[in-house]
């Protein structure tokens, strides 16, 4: 075994004491990162070549900070996307809602279907929808400037157009014009807190993570405003908590003018996220 394998295996050790959920995973990514070869040539290090930089960002991990924050990118399906401190870094459950959505769209009868992400981020879900619904128009929202630093520089090339602003409030321009609506809003609720994982307790944005007593207050504003935006037909596609599965069809009700509210699992079959389409007049 090679100096670097060696290292890698007490890495390893050191993270899964830690905590860490994915200690060998971490482990290699973080040394490909600081060698500058990815995972599977970690084996071509050579022992002369060993960087002690490996250790200090063992140490950061070991303290809980986002494998993402000290590498600098998130990869979310096809993408590899700029992160850091003040954006939400995206999580492997999203990429089921978006290849959800992604379908969903790919069936419509739409030349050019208009889609709208609301509380955006490092933008995605937006850029994500445009690079495989490549005819699609994509707008993407986020309120917090922090986090907008991020989607813009993800953004900056691409077909997607960001705009500041509240999900609550967004894009009246649009009103009864879009074709699907996707979010992944922040939905734990308050009563959690001491529950969450330090890497998003403690490093992602508290207003990309928690939303009233049950979670839900930001879905139920995201309700009208998709109810708002959408065409008749259009659909609205928004994750939530797996223990919510059963709470958030329920906001979308044919009283409020939706129909074909469901839920879905995701590639756990954990409930992920929930989708219901606006009903015809």
């Amino acid at each position: 075994m090679n100096l670097l394998l060696a290292e890698v295996a007490q890495a390893t050790q050191r993270l899964a004491d830690a905590g860490v959920p994915s200690p060998r995973f971490d482990a290699e990514e973080l040394a490909a990162f600081v060698h500058g070869v990815k995972r599977g040539e970690l084996h071509r290090v050579a022992d002369a070549d060993f960087d002690a930089r490996y250790w200090e960002t063992i140490a950061r991990r070991e303290a809980r900070e986002p494998l993402q924050h000290i590498t600098g990118r998130a990869f979310f399906r096809y993408l590899e996307l700029q992160v850091g401190p003040g954006v939400f870094v995206p999580r492997p459950e999203t990429e089921s809602v978006v290849g959800w959505a992604i379908d969903a769209v790919r069936a419509m009868d739409v030349v050019e279907p208009l889609i709208v992400d609301l509380c955006t981020g490092s933008g995605a879900i937006a850029l994500a929808m445009a690079q495989e619904v490549p005819r699609s128009r994509v707008h993407a929202v986020e309120l917090s400037e922090d986090a907008l630093r991020w989607t813009r520089k993800n953004a900056e090339g691409s077909r997607v157009t960001v705009h500041r602003g509240d999900a609550l409030s967004a894009l009246p321009e649009l009103d009864g014009q879009v074709d699907l609506v996707i979010s992944n809003p922040p939905y734990i609720p308050l009563t959690e807190w001491e529950y969450v994982a330090p890497e998003a307790r403690d490093h992602d944005p508290q207003m990309a993570l928690f939303s009233g007593e049950d979670g839900l207050d930001t879905i139920r504003g995201i309700e009208r405003t998709a109810h708002r935006l959408l065409r008749p037909g259009g659909l609205v596609v928004i994750e939530h908590a797996d223990t919510q599965g059963g709470q958030v069809p329920w906001i979308f009700t044919e009283e409020r003018g939706w129909a074909d509210a469901a839920d879905h699992p995701d590639l756990n079959n954990r409930p992920r996220f929930a989708t219901a389409r606006k009903a015809m007049p």
